[in-house]
């Protein structure tokens, strides 16, 4: 598991963005894949994300997944307990207490966020699609709604896929740069047609100029270690169709086994 040193500094917030080490997942999937695939048992996932939550000291129940989809949805979770099944969103957040947020990835970037001061607490995936349409943002805007304060928002970036190893093409560089041409900062010249993309560079970017009180990167990429992240990337580039991912998790403290 890798803390992020700055959500580690907030007493009422537990959290942990975990690798694909320590669990009982085999082959491809070894070992902490905590995704649902038809290779890789029901009974392996469900042992991963219940030696996840231990680790944090959460509930065995407490663990609210979304079905991530790529998308700028936000969801809400608001005295209900768990939502079954999943919600579509790529956003999650919640005042609730014993409840953990669980974000899914393998190169797409996990981002947890907290106000301490108001307990809020939120997550999302933000590949590049979402990441272009504002899925952080809104995360930030849903949590503002539940009473959060963006000065006081801590968010954390998690392992994904770095800005040595995101190849793309020509026509990815422009749509961006279609947005916006100061977007240009987040690409350098690649192999012959291709450039490479800073993902979490352009996630850290646009949460800062939304107004948040802090942004962390963790500088972890999941292309380049093998052995300490699951890929999609890495998979596909070695002809393989399923891939593991790993967890990213975040919780508020009150009333758990910490």
């Amino acid at each position: 598991m890798i803390p992020s040193k700055k959500l580690s500094a907030l007493p009422s917030i537990t959290h942990g963005f975990f690798g694909r080490e320590g669990g009982v997942s085999k082959g491809i999937y070894s070992s902490l894949n905590c995704r649902a695939d038809e290779n890789d048992s029901k009974e392996n996932v469900a042992e991963n994300k219940k030696r996840v939550l231990a680790k944090l000291g959460v509930p065995e129940t407490g663990l609210q997944m979304l079905a991530q989809i790529h998308s700028d949805k936000v969801g809400v979770l608001e005295n209900a307990g768990i939502i079954s099944p999943a919600p579509q969103a790529d956003g999650l957040v919640t005042a609730e207490k014993n409840i953990a947020l669980g974000i899914l990835t393998a190169d797409c970037a996990p981002v947890l966020f907290a106000d301490s001061q108001a307990e809020i607490i939120g997550a999302c995936h933000a590949g590049w699609r979402g990441a272009k349409t504002g899925i952080a943002e809104k995360t930030l805007e849903a949590m503002e709604k539940l009473g959060a304060k963006r000065k006081n928002i801590i968010a954390a970036i998690g392992p994904c896929i770095g800005p040595d190893s995101y190849e793309v093409s020509v026509e990815f560089y422009e749509n961006f740069l279609s947005d916006l041409p100061e977007n240009k900062i987040f690409f350098t010249s690649g192999k012959p047609g291709h450039f490479l993309f800073n993902l979490p560079g352009y996630i850290k970017f646009r949460l800062e100029k939304s107004g948040l009180g802090s942004v962390e990167w963790l500088g972890k990429d999941t292309l380049l270690e093998p052995n300490g992240f699951f890929s999609f990337r890495r998979n596909t580039l070695a002809g393989m169709k399923n891939y593991g991912c790993q967890i990213s998790v975040i919780a508020m403290k009150e009333n758990m086994k910490i």
